[in-house]
């Protein structure tokens, strides 16, 4: 089997690297893997790869979104000629994780996908594919997706647009494009995605659940005192927060508000912070940028007393299963698929935008200890987040797609 997968990102965030992921599965199955990005990580790929648009195309499309609200819709000659390049690849089956990321025109895309009749996954890690313009609403309580996008009250929200406002055009022209692939399937990470898919102008296609996973060979519990020492964590209690860019819709002012309510024995740790606001942290809080080394975030992780995902927007976050696989409780705001992950033997879910509540279940955490948690982690994160048990859900539905096609 040959599969081509398309995805913003390869081997860097966690789209990227489930892309990667499923792609290494398939080499060492026998498969072929092709993915075509606007990304990579530093790490590169085991897939054959294919750059799509350059450095210059990204910035136009930038300026197009930013100014005319027309993300998604540049990129014209980029897509064409990746086209070209899938046509001399003739891949069995396509995936296709995000269509937005400044680097594709869905249009011309969806119109191919349309002629050439070939099976299509199409994961959505977001709700962007059914809105006129944001990739969250619930953050604004916005509902107007289900009828009719307009006015967006989400506009300067990414993928950001600094004039016009386009969503209600936005919002028929993605209802043209997206309708009518005659052999697609949409697969969501989350029971709750699933649900909004269902209710949108994209519920004519079969939806299937497949959890994001972890690699729970590299998240383990690590037993590493140096880390402590490392980021002068010292023996305080230790709240971990990770995100791949921090903002307020991630949480990261919930963490400030959280730190004026914590005792002088506990310090906040955030991973993927950028120098700005490293430098604006209260004096219990220390953060680092964002790391592509899983080594050391294992042992973050590990170090921890409690992971705190306090995002007010999300799917289905990998930061919680990969704090799992470390043996470390999360606590997550009540947001999109997030509580999903866990249950009540590995974490506690709280109402957004409660400080009180975070702080409680910190201490409800902390005061049972984190050998009363470590176990029940861990074993959810083997048994249902496995990265090699939810990729070969991937592949399974590649091969049932493509033998129901034939």
């Amino acid at each position: 089997m040959k599969i081509l997968q398309v995805s913003s990102t390869i081997n860097t965030s966690a789209i990227g690297r489930i892309a990667e992921e499923i792609g290494q599965l398939a080499i060492d199955k026998g498969d072929e893997s092709f993915v075509a990005y606007s990304h990579m990580g530093p790490n590169g790929s085991k897939s054959r790869v294919i750059k799509v648009g350059s450095t210059f195309d990204t910035y136009f499309h930038g300026i197009q979104t930013r100014i005319f609200d027309n993300h998604a819709f540049a990129s014209k000659a980029a897509t064409r000629k990746l086209i070209r390049q899938i046509e001399e690849i003739d891949p069995d089956v396509i995936g296709v994780h995000n269509v937005h990321g400044y680097y594709l025109n869905m249009e011309i895309f969806f119109d191919y996908l349309k002629k050439v009749n070939k099976p299509v996954i199409y994961t959505l890690h977001d709700c962007w594919s059914f809105t006129g313009h944001c990739s969250y609403f619930d953050f604004v309580k916005c509902d107007r997706w289900k009828t009719q996008c307009y006015s967006c009250p989400s506009k300067k929200a990414y993928p950001s647009s600094w004039l016009l406002d386009r969503s209600k055009e936005n919002y028929h022209r993605k209802k043209e494009i997206f309708n009518g692939v005659s052999n697609l399937t949409i697969v969501t990470p989350s029971e709750w995605l699933a649900k909004l898919v269902k209710q949108s102008f994209l519920a004519g296609y079969p939806v299937q659940v497949i959890n994001n996973g972890v690699n729970t060979s590299v998240f383990h519990s690590v037993v590493s005192s140096g880390i402590r020492d490392k980021h002068g964590i010292g023996q305080k209690k230790m709240i971990l927060g990770v995100a791949y860019i921090w903002s307020h819709r991630k949480g990261l002012d919930e963490f400030i508000e959280l730190s004026k309510h914590l005792p002088e024995d506990y310090i906040t740790f955030l991973v993927g912070l950028s120098s700005a606001q490293i430098d604006r942290l209260p004096a219990n809080i220390k953060g680092i940028g964002r790391t592509e080394n899983v080594e050391e975030l294992a042992a973050l992780y590990s170090a921890a007393d409690v992971f705190v995902n306090p995002t007010w927007q999300d799917n289905f976050p990998t930061t919680n299963l990969e704090s799992l696989a470390c043996g470390t409780p999360v606590i997550t705001y009540n947001t999109g698929g997030s509580p999903e992950a866990i249950d009540e033997q590995t974490g506690i879910v709280v109402e957004k935008g409660d400080i009180n509540g975070l702080k409680n279940a910190i201490f409800r955490i902390i005061g049972n200890g984190k050998n009363h948690y470590n176990l029940n982690c861990r074993e959810r994160a083997i048994s249902l987040f496995r990265k090699e048990d939810r990729n070969a859900d991937y592949l399974d539905l590649y091969r049932k797609m493509l033998s129901s096609g034939k």
